[in-house]
């Protein structure tokens, strides 16, 4: 449960440096779910700060996909931010020349991946945000394949706050 921003802010931070650790993190695929104002789009945000992408950060709810950049020089790596909200038909994700970016590096970040069910490589994480009121939300993070079963293991490992509750799962605090 978070119980505030401060507390996504905290997690996003964590979130931001395991990936940096993890082997093969920074090409991590994420898909964040949650209803309309559940803080998908506040998480990334927190997370691209977290990871050192400088300057404006804009949701790609219009744009569908928005790039970004990573720390520097040799530290460099990319970061892509996607909003599939506006999709009407899964195959958009295709016609968009999508599969070129996710076969290429850098971590993707994706919200609503229900519109392009089919088309996404599998998730290394989900994350499930859930309102509870203005300020709380509900997490839970799930493992969708072997390295992010690796990096789940290394996270609760890491991160004494956040309990198992199902092999392959947990309730983040």
């Amino acid at each position: 449960m978070w119980p505030n921003e401060a507390a996504t802010q905290a997690f996003a931070t964590q979130l931001a440096q395991g990936l940096g650790q993890w082997p093969g993190g920074r090409d991590a695929r994420i898909e964040l779910r949650g209803n309309l104002g559940a803080g998908k789009t506040t998480l990334v945000r927190h997370l691209l700060r977290a990871a050192g992408v400088q300057g404006r950060i804009k949701s790609p709810t219009y744009a569908v996909v928005e790039p970004h950049q990573a720390g520097t020089g040799d530290n460099a790596w990319p970061i892509w931010h996607f909003d599939f909200y506006r999709f009407n038909d899964p195959q958009e994700w295709e016609d968009a020349g999508f599969r070129d970016i996710f076969a290429g590096p850098g971590l993707k970040l994706m919200e609503w991946p229900d519109k392009v069910a089919g088309q996404l490589p599998p998730p290394d994480w989900v994350i499930a945000l859930e309102a509870i009121d203005e300020d709380q939300r509900r997490v839970r993070i799930s493992a969708h394949t072997p390295a992010g079963q690796v990096w789940l293991k290394a996270w609760l490992q890491t991160v004494s706050s956040l309990k198992p509750n199902a092999p392959g799962a947990v309730d983040a605090p």
